[in-house]
């Protein structure tokens, strides 16, 4: 079931990630031990030691004392739960019911999931019973007590198991599926190297020859180094570390850069505690050589003081944990002025407004938090560009750009997008999202509709998408009075519909559908029918991004193969494009990324107004044992102990990842960091905003005014008002375009027609009347046949000229084809005229040339070339023919 599609290249590459994290030779013994318990317990085990001797008398006791509780109590809900007990017939599906019954819930006082021993049922309920009855019942629940661990492992173990067993059957198709298409991912880059540096049968002989090739080898970022990538460096430096190489004379070395504080991303296999490891090896094999020399960087040349102030601040005590030593930093830029503002939180409010019931449910109220916060920061930058400065690198201040500010999210919510578009309807200059899923863009997909509309009209989806989209703008009553009364299809009812507009558009991209690429389609779409103004009319700037990224991929469609409507409809349907698109060049504009995307940036002025979410815990698939061993994580109420602790453990990471998640934001600014956030502030987890307010308050951030009015906290070092210098000049390159670009159109040249023989004048039909009986009734056929068998016939012998006229000529009456023939073969045959139609000779010759400025190009019907002349002869059919070569017409 798990390997139903026959395509594996198709399968997500979550599932081959999770397949991949169980070993070859795991078996279930192995993920039995981690769960503590044996591999050949079975659920009938459990069920026979839950229930002991004689269960049925107890648990018939127990449901007919429930029977009789009063409605509405916890003993006739408790019946409810079991009704459908057979006290005779356990079956292990009762199991996790009765353990319902009999234990206490996760948040209990008396401790979680104990048994309710002497507590359930009611009193009443236990003096119905019987005092045997009520002690069985009790033994039973303190076994229930007792096996609940196993059996969740038990559960667990079935869980992981089958992913095992899945694994064991799809990876190896998944290998075959790569070899047939001769592709590797990167994992395989990473899996191969490593395999032929430990190859024993060739990693001797690789490992010498890049001893000979490699003096020095950098490792950077090393944080985020994998443990497989781990392998290759530790392999390619055992050379250098093993003594003398195969060139003694040569310092060699390894050169690690890495820092704890900027591991962020686990989610590639990243793991922080590998580089202290690896350290610590190198340390150890190096000692009887040149040894390990480490060193540490404490001066940012990024930031100003005043921000590495609030930084160490924020992460010290129990929030530097996580990110290796105490956090602190030296400004290299010492007296450069820096600030961290923080703002108040943008809360829903008492008085929030609700959305009427038939409004979408995804529209953005104003006064939702998010909106009033993206409005706020696109007010604020704008009042920024026109009024505020920042410190200029070479001394002094300049004003304030929009290339200055880099706002920046911990993902892409609501927030994310509300920001872009807030800044782009304020008319600030915004270098766009970092990342684009066409999939996900409104206008891309109203403009794929149509495309699908085009490929199939039968398509009714398709067209009441395009009817409803900006592109037509049709309303929903109008759409259903379309709709409601027809008999076939939409495209049917439409077209009788007399909707001029929207059929003069469909129609013109029906008609052109067939003949057009999907480019070119989009853009008479977009620019000839306007659809490009209404698209950006009803959804804001912002879906221009959309756009011209689907325009783009129609062209990288095109590019792959003969490009086709249906089949561009169809690949677009099967992928989720994402775009990673470049924003950091300068003069882009306002960056909106992710902090991910931001690693290794920098920016003046940086803005964190993702601040509000919790440290809740991630959806994780797969939980590892410390023995490294992969788990297919269960629902936390369902773990065993094994997966709990697990979970634990990748709970903790998590947290340590997101504290350095903030100190990696924190640190891309330069002059000035501002810190907000929107909504309700959770009641369980820190969030980055009580993580920086606190380190404001260590920092005595003092009050401030935003030029709104809006009381805020503000942390500030160095002179502020200094004045500001004049920018640097802008190097603008003009283009140069010829002159006629901005002068009227042209007209275009007459093209000059070619002359043909027939065009230089002179008389071409002969005076003297044809002969009797010889006039043909279609003279221009008649010559145009005899030319062709001029043509063709000379070069064949004598016996197949026959059955070359018949194939020539196969409409010819018979009669008329033997006159053909025969006047041919006469002229062909003729002593006078061997040199004509000799070896030597050329038919239907081709020429062009100029004649008195004139082109003029022809066919010579015969061409005779010698060392002495050139003989052109051109075939006449005309009936009489004259004696004198002075008699001939001069046409």
């Amino acid at each position: 079931a798990y390997l139903s599609t026959d395509d594996i290249g198709e399968f997500s590459a979550a599932v081959v990630d999770a397949a991949r994290h169980f070993p070859p030779d795991l078996d279930r013994r192995q993920l039995a031990d981690c769960m503590g318990i044996s591999p050949d317990l079975a659920p009938e085990h459990l069920l026979r030691d839950l229930l002991g001797n004689d269960s049925g008398p107890t648990l018939s006791a127990l449901k007919s004392a429930l029977a009789e509780a009063r409605a509405g109590s916890n003993d006739e809900k408790a019946l409810r739960k079991i009704a459908g007990l057979d006290p005779e017939n356990v079956t292990p599906a009762d199991h996790a019911k009765l353990e319902g019954l009999f234990l206490t819930g996760e948040t209990a006082k008396s401790g979680a999931y104990a048994a309710k021993t002497d507590g359930f049922p009611t009193k009443d309920s236990r003096a119905r019973m019987g005092p045997e009855a009520v002690e069985a019942l009790n033994a039973m629940m303190s076994r229930a007590e007792r096996l609940r661990e196993p059996r969740l492992a038990l559960a667990a173990l079935e869980k992981a198991d089958a992913l095992r067993r899945f694994a064991q059957a799809f990876l190896p198709a998944y290998e075959a599926a790569k070899l047939q298409r001769g592709a590797l991912d990167f994992a395989d880059l990473i899996s191969r190297a490593s395999r032929l540096l430990s190859d024993r049968s060739v990693a001797e002989w690789v490992l010498y020859r890049i001893d000979g090739t490699i003096d020095h080898i950098l490792v950077d970022e090393a944080q985020d180094t994998s443990p497989g990538q781990w392998e290759v460096i530790e392999k390619l430096a055992e050379e250098m570390t093993a003594g003398q190489g195969s060139r003694p004379n040569t310092a060699r070395t390894l050169f690690v850069v890495g820092d704890l504080k900027q591991s962020i991303y686990s989610f590639q296999g990243a793991d922080p505690r590998v580089m202290d490891e690896k350290r610590s090896e190198f340390q150890t094999r190096l000692e009887g050589g040149t040894g390990l020399a480490n060193r540490k960087l404490f001066h940012s040349f990024r930031s100003a003081r005043a921000i590495l102030d609030v930084v160490d601040r924020t992460f010290n005590g129990p929030r530097a944990h996580g990110l290796g030593d105490a956090v602190d930093h030296a400004a290299f830029h010492e007296t450069m002025p820096g600030r961290v503002d923080l703002w108040p939180l943008e809360t829903p409010g008492e008085s929030a407004d609700k959305a009427p019931w038939y409004d979408p449910v995804d529209r953005v109220l104003e006064s939702d938090p998010r909106a009033r916060l993206a409005r706020r920061i696109a007010s604020v930058i704008k009042r920024w560009v026109e009024t505020e400065t920042i410190p200029a690198k070479k001394g002094g201040f300049r004003p304030v750009t929009e290339s200055d500010v880099l706002i920046l999210v911990q993902g892409r919510s609501a927030l994310f997008h509300q920001i872009i578009r807030a800044c782009k309807t304020a008319g600030l200059t915004v270098a766009g999202a970092d990342r684009l899923r066409i999939q996900s863009e409104l206008a891309a997909r109203d403009i794929m509709a149509t495309l699908a509309f085009l490929a199939l009209p039968e398509d009714d989806l398709a067209l009441a998408t395009v009817l409803r989209s900006p592109l037509f703008g049709w309303s929903e009553s109008e759409l259903f009075e379309l709709a409601q009364p027809r008999k076939g299809y939409l495209w049917t009812a439409l077209r009788n519909s007399g909707a001029t507009r929207t059929l003069a558009v469909l129609h013109d991209l029906l008609d052109q559908s067939d003949f057009l690429r999907p480019f070119e389609l989009i853009e008479r779409l977009l620019t000839r029918h306007g659809g490009r103004a209404r698209l950006l009319a009803r959804l804001g700037p912002e879906a221009e991004e959309g756009v011209d990224a689907l325009l783009n991929e129609a062209m990288r469609y095109e590019q792959s193969g003969p490009p086709s409507l249906s089949g561009f409809v169809a690949w677009n349907a099967a992928q989720e494009t994402d775009i990673k698109r470049q924003t950091a060049g300068a003069g882009a504009g306002i960056r909106v990324m992710t902090v991910h995307g931001a690693k290794g940036l920098e920016s003046p002025i940086v803005i964190l107004p993702d601040t509000l979410r919790d440290g809740r815990e991630r959806q994780q698939t797969i939980l590892k044992t410390e023995g490294d061993i992969p788990l297919w994580s269960t629902a936390r109420a369902e773990r065993p102990a094994a997966l709990a602790a697990a979970a634990q453990r990748r709970r903790e990471a998590d947290e340590d990842e997101r504290r350095r998640l903030l100190y990696v934001a924190m640190t891309r600014a330069e002059s000035w960091l501002v810190v907000a956030g929107a909504g309700e502030a959770p009641k369980k987890g820190e969030t980055w905003y009580e993580a920086v307010s606190d380190g404001l308050d260590e920092a005595h951030a003092a009050p401030a005014t935003l030029s709104d009015g809006t009381k805020i906290r503000r942390y500030e070092t160095g002179d502020w008002s200094g004045p500001v210098s004049q920018p640097e000049p802008q190097i603008v390159v003009s283009p140069c375009f010829p002159a006629w670009v901005d002068g009227p159109d042209r007209a275009p040249p007459k093209q000059v027609r070619a002359l043909s023989p027939s065009d230089l004048g002179g008389d071409k039909v002969l005076s003297e009347e044809p002969a009797a009986g010889t006039v043909h009734d279609d003279p221009l056929a008649y010559g145009t046949r005899l030319h062709l068998l001029l043509e063709h016939l000379p070069a064949l012998p004598s016996a197949q000229r026959e059955a070359a006229a018949r194939a020539l000529l196969p409409e010819v009456p018979e009669t008329e084809r033997i006159a053909l023939l025969a006047e041919a073969v006469r002229l062909m045959e003729a002593p006078d005229l061997a040199e004509v139609f000799g070896s030597r000779s050329l038919a239907e010759v081709a020429f062009a040339g100029q004649l008195d400025g004139q082109p003029l190009q022809g066919t010579i019907d015969r061409l005779v070339v010698s060392e002495e002349a050139v003989l052109a002869v051109d075939f006449k059919s005309n009936r009489a023919v004259p004696d004198r070569p002075e008699d001939v017409p001069e046409g």
